[in-house]
């Protein structure tokens, strides 16, 4: 791969120490990095240091004469094969969902043709504010990639969403945003937003309702998604799986999360619903561990989930021109599939056996292998649903590349 050029807007927030060292693991990647300092991310790194790591200049001021006569702030913003956002703090992802331009930074991103890639950073209940999720939104439905947030524990001692990726997470990201670019393939220029894992359900700040879902066939199909040329994003739920080269991860823990996180993905060409999700969370989440001292667990109430399947295939604007559903089912499985498939108004739907009277050895929920029945869509002219096709047991990749490729046929 010839040398890229990435511009990196540093944005203000304690996060903002981790793009010094994605500019090393950048360039260690052979990419050369131009760099754009805000005022508030002067607050945390200083322009001496970014100067130094990058080779050049620390661009920081829009009205900087000189700067003007010798790279304007439109040249800045369109020699760049891409603009990262690291860290992207809610008042920029908010700038540039509304189009405002009072600073180098912000100008520089309004008047760019260049792809953009951001990489949230922020409080927890400002990840999480509705503001910053339609901003989001916003920002994904005008091209925007993102990478993260993570979970974890934050500078300001609360625990949750909005820790920033870590440097070597954005570098492959970036590395193979060019690498997409430049190899193509059958699904290039598609967006698919894919769900896997299990959700957890919170009963107290250690308890939780959960499913054995290991996420590993949902990860298999966004690594085959990926290596086709498509944009995908896998919206996963809590797992130890290692992220596929070429995808952009979405944290979650709860189903609420998924379903938000899954509106935020939005527009998208294809949607496969894989995840194992919770139809039921506790109604109230205790405070504290719940003691046995105390008198127990007692009876737990429970609230149902929103159907993320059924929102998203029915949705008023932004419905995926094909949508996957997964059924999980323990009996009937033909017939609840089908049932579900008209229920949830999705285009196909893979069906699995996950009893214990499963041919996979070890099971289908957290094994290797799976066995699925295909239910594709209507073949047009009036014509009933085509046959169901039973595939034999395979591995959970093979199953992904087998689906990946009706997929690839069915856009022609």
């Amino acid at each position: 791969m010839s040398q890229k050029t990435v511009l990196l807007i540093i944005g203000g927030g304690i996060a903002a120490y981790k793009s010094l060292l994605l500019i090393r693991k950048l360039q260690q990647r052979n990419i050369s990095v131009r760099a754009i300092l805000t005022r508030a991310g002067a607050q945390f790194v200083t322009p001496l240091s970014v100067s130094a790591l990058t080779g050049e200049k620390c661009f920081t001021d829009l009205f900087d004469l000189t700067d003007e006569a010798e790279m304007g702030h439109i040249e800045l913003s369109r020699a760049a094969d891409l603009i990262v956002v690291a860290p992207a703090t809610a008042d920029l992802m908010a700038k540039m969902a509304h189009g405002l331009a009072d600073d180098l930074a912000s100008t520089c991103l309004l008047a760019t043709d260049t792809d953009i890639l951001v990489v949230p950073a922020m409080n927890v209940r400002m990840w999480h504010h509705a503001a910053t999720q339609r901003n989001l939104a916003h920002l994904r439905q005008d091209g925007v990639r993102v990478v993260g947030p993570d979970e974890g524990e934050m500078a300001c001692g609360e625990f949750g969403f909005g820790r920033m990726a870590e440097p070597d997470e954005i570098a492959r990201a970036i590395t193979n945003y060019f690498a997409d670019t430049q190899r193509g393939g059958p699904l290039l220029g598609k967006h698919v937003l894919i769900t896997a894992g299990p959700t957890h359900e919170p009963i107290d700040p250690v308890r939780y309702l959960a499913n054995r879902s290991s996420g590993l066939q949902g990860y298999a199909i966004a690594a085959a998604c990926a290596e086709a040329g498509a944009q995908v994003t896998l919206i996963s739920g809590p797992t130890n799986l290692t992220v596929p080269e070429g995808v952009d991860m979405v944290r979650v823990q709860t189903a609420r999360e998924m379903m938000r996180a899954c509106e935020a993905a939005l527009p998208a060409t294809v949607g496969i619903f894989c995840a194992a999700v919770a139809d039921y969370r506790p109604k109230q989440k205790a405070v504290e561990k719940i003691k046995k001292e105390k008198g127990g667990m007692g009876e737990i109430k429970l609230s149902e989930n929103p159907d993320i399947l059924k929102t998203i295939a029915n949705h008023p604007d932004l419905r995926p021109e094909l949508v996957i559903g997964f059924a999980a089912e323990t009996e009937a499985i033909k017939s609840h599939a089908v049932t579900k498939k008209k229920r949830k108004n999705c285009d196909w739907i893979i069906a699995n056996d996950v009893s214990s009277q499963s041919a996979i050895v070890g099971g289908v929920m957290g094994g290797m292998e799976n066995q699925v029945i295909f239910i594709g869509g209507e073949q047009g002219d009036g014509k009933r649903d085509p046959k169901p096709e039973s595939w034999p047991p395979m591995s959970k990749q093979q199953v992904a590349a087998r689906l990946v490729q009706k997929i690839i046929d069915h856009f022609g």
